[in-house]
């Protein structure tokens, strides 16, 4: 199965997993499934490294694609069937990074890897 990862999934994958729920860490672990990260969440980081709320060892491109090639997990571009999805989306919340999450979610038919429960408002599966 493709998973997609949430930022806070990713982050606290690399970080050891303890704050993931048994279900993400199995989930993501199980080398049967094909775990993706969205370039929203590399840039979530980025800017969030740039405000002073999030530390991370080197730069955030480096940190990323490092952990992308250790972990064995995928870059998910961003492209325009995502960006039309986003449009049609409702306002269920206003998080730009957590839309476009969405909208990618259901465009690639992906469950997302969240403690966030606002995706299934959006009819994203969620796996937590």
């Amino acid at each position: 199965m493709r998973l997609l990862l949430d930022t806070h999934a990713f982050l606290w994958w690399v970080d050891g997993g303890r704050r993931l729920s048994l279900r993400a860490r199995r989930a993501i672990a199980d080398p049967a499934n094909d775990c993706l990260l969205s370039m929203a969440s590399a840039w979530e980081m980025a800017i969030k490294v740039s405000l002073g709320k999030l530390e991370l060892p080197v730069s955030p491109g480096r940190f990323v694609s490092d952990q992308l090639a250790a972990n064995r997990f995928r870059a998910l571009a961003i492209d325009l069937r995502h960006v039309g999805e986003v449009a049609a989306l409702p306002f269920h919340h206003r998080d730009p990074f957590d839309r476009l999450l969405a909208a990618q979610a259901l465009s690639e038919g992906l469950p997302i890897v969240s403690a966030d429960p606002i995706f299934r408002r959006y009819g994203v599966k969620r796996v937590w």
